[in-house]
Parts: C-alpha cells; sequence; structure tokens
C-alpha cells in the first residue's frame, strides 16, 4: 500500500496514525517532493474511479492562478497540470496493492482501507 502524504496536511497525518496503529504495512510518498507521473496519475485516477478534476485541490491560490475552475474539462491537460503542479493533488491518495484506490480524507474511507488492508 502507498500513501501520498504531505507531512504539512492533518488529514495525511490521521491516515498515517490511523495505519500505524491498525498494524498495516505501507510506504509514504511525499509526493511534492517525488511528484507522481502522468502515467501514475492516470493509474490512481483509474483505480480511484474519477477523474483529475475531482482530486484537484480548488482552493489553493495556484489553482486559482491557473484558471482551473473555468478550464475545459480536457483529462490530458488536466493530468498535465497536477504532474507539473503536485501541490494541487488532493490528500492522501492511498493506493492498495490490489488496484483499489482511495482519497482518504474522512473516517468512513480511511476505515475501508484499514479494512482492505487487513483482508
Amino acid at each position: 500500500m502507498e500513501v501520498w502524504f504531505n507531512p504539512s496536511c492533518s488529514k495525511c497525518r490521521i491516515a498515517r496514525s490511523q495505519l500505524d496503529e491498525a498494524g498495516v504495512d505501507y510506504t509514504l510518498r511525499r509526493y511534492l517532493d517525488e511528484p507522481p507521473t502522468e502515467a501514475e496519475l492516470r493509474a490512481a485516477l483509474a483505480a480511484l474511479g474519477l477523474q483529475p478534476w475531482d482530486i484537484t485541490r480548488m482552493s489553493e491560490p495556484l489553482a486559482k492562478e491557473l484558471g482551473l475552475k473555468d478550464a475545459p474539462r480536457d483529462a490530458d491537460a488536466w493530468i498535465r497540470v497536477l504532474a507539473e503542479n503536485p501541490r494541487l493533488i488532493q490528500r492522501p491518495i492511498v493506493l492498495g496493492d490490489d488496484g483499489r484506490a482511495w482519497v482518504a480524507r474522512d473516517d468512513r474511507t480511511r476505515t475501508e482501507v484499514v479494512a482492505a488492508a487487513r483482508s
């Protein structure tokens, strides 16, 4: 299991604590230091069943600066923007070894992640 992690994000820290408490094996990927490639983003989006704009942090000043709110919904263009600007990626994203993935921002989803890791 891999967790796209930002240490300054409270949701990421909560997810890490819950995984630790559950004894789950995982790898933290500091995605700001090691940004996902376009191919990795495509794979994560496919596993999530989401589009790139669904995992974009629209409240970030950079999103406003780039005009993403009004940008055409062109998946390739958005993936390119996310790969070039990983700060815009919603967090934490958890990628399971079984091909499943989650945006683990709430307790219900984090509980699901832990259950999946134990099965």
